[in-house]
């Protein structure tokens, strides 16, 4: 039987999403700041209103819970969840007032896909889009594949820290408590930043002659999207406007390094490293990046995309390397990837749909889920023909020897069914809008996985239901379902519970 929440239960919610809200009002003084730098004073103004709203709700919230500060699985994962759909809401309001966006709803639409690392986005004439907005939305990757619950619990943050940590579909528990786990992955954060902006920045200075301020911007807002798996760009071409094969192999390196759990970071740092090649989640992401790379470079010869074997591997392998670490950058236009098909299609579809390791920035069914799904139907497999009696090793490594167990088979199994029912849940809307099968389900697969390759359906002139239906895609794919389903678990209660 399900219990109606009482008043204590929405103080209690409230304290903690009002924490939130003022460590994203102390974000925004950020892009406040870089509009008073660049006087563009239509952005300021608008940027202060944002952080008005979030530091007079924040502030109200948190005061009038004060006493209320028992967090437990529940509430944590109703602040989760609420998060991710007030933060877009209220982060929009520098878009909405840009004139850069057709409705409210497109405007957000970007923040949604800016807080959830997808990178899809509805903006209009993004190269003359002031350099503070731009900003805005490339913090935003930055606010959402770090996490905001993390910088909560760094800053401010007490008990009930650990269901704000999984809500946000993280399970990496690197060191003795969530806080300091949330601090080494700040302290990568920022080591990655400062290598990011500068490599980048060099490149954009000393090859492609930028100015210092310009490739500065540049290198740092690609790292955003690049170490967050975000996929936004400053320019409509996305990596593809900096035509430099050294660009990109920089740029892979931080959206290899964004689509690695935690955990790998923390052996590469302290060790133990030999331990990873062992590891299942590390032997499986490259399995299946050398499987859907071979598709998609057969498939693209077959089509003949490219004139040579030079240029076909290129960007080849940065865009199925973009797809499976869930990033979406691209140097190819969607009016060109529209066309690839079969085995190039296929590629593609499967890499976005998989996505990166658990605890990432990364989306999709994850590599930990795949390992797992494959090991478990090894195990099953190997019961069957072994003599009867025979005891089946049901153990895998992930930094340890560890016991695959029937809950956790069928836990795995639910999680990756339920990413396969959204990518095409999202696919039949799209059909019936008169989409073709092909660019529905990789626009659908791109959504839910948050990736942020297009093909051409996501567009300002796309129905509006398809709109929403993508919002929600980002919305579940980046809370990984179980924090969702505890607010509506919530909302049905208010309703029904006793």
């Amino acid at each position: 039987m399900l219990i109606r929440p009482i008043g204590s239960d929405f103080r209690t919610i409230g304290f903690y999403l009002g924490r939130v809200f003022l460590v994203v009002a102390a974000s925004g003084l950020f892009p406040l700041a870089w509009s008073i730098a660049g006087r563009e004073w239509g952005p300021f103004s608008s940027f202060l209103l944002m952080i008005g709203v979030f530091v007079v709700l924040g502030a109200a919230m948190a005061l009038a819970g004060r006493d209320e500060q028992r967090l437990d699985w529940g509430h944590g994962m109703v602040v989760v969840a609420v998060t991710w759909l007030a933060v877009p809401l209220i982060g929009s309001i520098p878009f909405m007032l840009s004139g850069h966006f057709a409705s409210p709803l497109d405007a957000y639409f970007d923040a949604m896909s800016g807080l959830s690392t997808t990178g899809l986005s509805l903006v209009q004439d993004l190269d003359h889009l002031a350099p503070s907005l731009n900003f805005w939305r490339h913090l935003l990757h930055f606010l959402g594949g770090q996490g905001i619950v993390i910088a909560v619990l760094v800053l401010v943050a007490g008990g009930g820290a650990m269901t704000l940590y999984y809500g946000e579909g993280r399970d990496d528990h690197i060191l003795p408590s969530v806080r300091s786990t949330a601090r080494f992955i700040w302290v990568v954060a920022v080591a990655h930043l400062v290598f990011g902006v500068l490599a980048l920045g060099a490149v954009a200075y000393f090859v492609l002659g930028f100015g210092w301020i310009r490739s500065l911007f540049h290198g740092l807002m690609i790292f955003f999207a690049g170490f967050d798996t975000g996929g936004f760009a400053p320019q409509s071409t996305s990596v593809g406007y900096y035509h430099s094969a050294v660009f990109e192999f920089i740029v892979s390196i931080l959206m290899v390094a964004g689509a690695m759990s935690f955990a790998v970071h923390f052996a590469l740092w302290r060790g133990p490293r030999r331990s990873l090649i062992r590891n299942l989640e590390a032997r499986t992401i490259i399995g299946t990046f050398i499987f859907t790379m071979t598709l998609v470079l057969f498939g693209l010869a077959a089509m003949n995309a490219f004139g040579d074997i030079a240029g076909l591997s290129r960007q080849g392998f940065f865009q199925v390397l973009s797809a499976h670490t869930g990033t979406g950058f691209a140097t190819v236009p969607p009016t060109e990837m529209v066309r690839w098909s079969g085995l190039a299609f296929a590629g593609m579809a499967i890499a976005m749909g998989l996505g990166g390791m658990a605890s990432s920035t990364a989306g999709g069914i994850k590599s930990m889920r795949v390992g797992l799904t494959a090991t478990s139907m090894r195990h099953e497999i190997q019961s069957i023909l072994l003599p009867h009696g025979a005891i089946v090793d049901r153990s895998y490594f992930q930094f340890r020897n560890k016991q695959l167990t029937p809950a956790l088979a069928r836990s795995v199994l639910t999680m990756s069914l339920l990413y396969i029912t959204l990518y095409i849940a999202g696919a039949v809307i799209a059909l019936a809008y008169g989409v073709p099968l092909q660019q529905a389900l990789f626009e659908s697969v791109s959504a839910g996985a948050n990736v942020g390759l297009s093909v051409g359906v996501t567009d300002p002139s796309m129905p509006i239901l398809l709109e929403i239906t993508y919002i929600i895609q980002m919305w579940l794919g980046r809370l990984e379902f179980i924090a969702a389903f505890a607010l509506i678990g919530f909302l049905y209660s208010m309703v029904r519970g006793k």
